[in-house]
């Protein structure tokens, strides 16, 4: 009985508390963070393992880019949600990719930070994406290192500017069109 009444307990503010959560690790495949958008699977890599998921998937029978897309941000800097560990930036390329024999598709999103917009091409895994990249630095400016031809593709030579860019002066112009009221 002595033995039981030498039992010293701690009734102190913090032994009511319970211990802290342990912060749960992103959710990973490929190596990258994933979530799912709308039922799709969406992969989250850094531009420096960019290239390196993209021939992952493409072992995987990720055979299909479908489309690469940019992406400009500016003014909703919290409009999106991405996994812990992922640093939004102002712009992103946007990937999709198809497997044919599982009927699945893949998105990959990449940050692609305004003071340095160069992601490195895919071209070279996927030759179909070649004019997409073309497309993507002609109307938002971001680079992608390591295109064979990284000219203009819709706007004339000599333009300055990449129109949809959300702070681009020319691409705040207004359009008029035939037969609406002024």
């Amino acid at each position: 009985m002595a033995d039981q009444d030498a039992t010293v307990v701690d009734d102190g503010p913090d032994a009511a508390e319970p211990a802290p959560e342990p912060t749960p690790e992103p959710e990973l495949l490929f190596g990258v963070p994933v979530t799912t958008m709308r039922g799709q699977v969406v992969l989250h890599p850094d531009r420096d393992g960019y290239v390196a998921l993209v021939e992952r998937l493409r072992s995987a029978g990720y055979w299909m880019c479908v489309d690469l897309c940019g992406v400009d941000y500016l003014g909703h800097p919290a409009g999106r949600w991405l996994p812990d560990g992922v640093t939004a930036e102002r712009f992103e390329v946007v990937l999709n990719l198809l497997n044919h024999t599982e009927h699945s598709r893949i998105r990959v999103r990449l940050q692609v930070p305004a003071d340095d917009p160069v992601v490195p091409t895919i071209s070279h895994l996927h030759p179909g994406v070649s004019n997409h990249e073309r497309e993507t630095f002609d109307l938002f400016g971001i680079a992608f290192d390591g295109h064979p031809d990284p000219s203009r593709i819709l706007m004339p030579p000599g333009w300055v500017g990449h129109p949809l860019r959300k702070d681009d002066a020319p691409a705040r112009i207004p359009v008029q069109f035939k037969g609406a009221a002024s």
